[in-house]
């Protein structure tokens, strides 16, 4: 089961890393020295790749494994490692080690400023995530 934000919303995270590369890139265009391109170049690139990141993110739950794709990693976690989803929301499970960890879903935040379509798909998919992690879910 794929969880992912509904378009309008996985468009706007995308955009929090295309606009400043877009930006980057104008600005390298318009920079005269080799230091300034590269480093927008760079700049723009790194962007790119949140901006990626940013449209992917969301929870894969499959049988035995839940994949939450974040802004900067990835992370699986084993569902018998999970011992609650808060409602932040984030996954708190045991690493092997026996440490207690937990692992943010920065795809179903919600600041309550949000569209009410925006906020009850996120409010649906962590309701979902949570039957997943209970034995519920598919």
């Amino acid at each position: 089961m794929e969880l992912r934000p509904i378009a309008v919303n996985r468009v706007a995270h995308a955009g929090l890393g295309i606009v400043p590369g877009v930006l980057a890139v104008g600005e390298g265009v318009g920079a005269t020295g080799v230091a300034d391109r590269v480093t927008a170049g760079v700049i723009a690139a790194l962007c790119a790749v949140l901006g990626v990141r940013g449209y992917r993110l969301g929870v894969r739950c499959a049988a035995g494994r839940l994949t939450v794709r974040g802004w900067f990693w990835t992370r699986t976690i084993e569902r018998h490692r999970v011992t609650e989803i808060t409602g932040f929301p984030a996954v708190r499970w045991t690493a092997p080690s026996g440490r207690r960890r937990w692992t943010p879903v920065t795809a179903f935040m919600s600041d309550g400023g949000e569209l009410a379509v925006v906020r009850r798909s996120k409010r649906d998919n962590r309701a979902a995530l949570r039957r997943w992690a209970a034995g519920r879910g598919r």
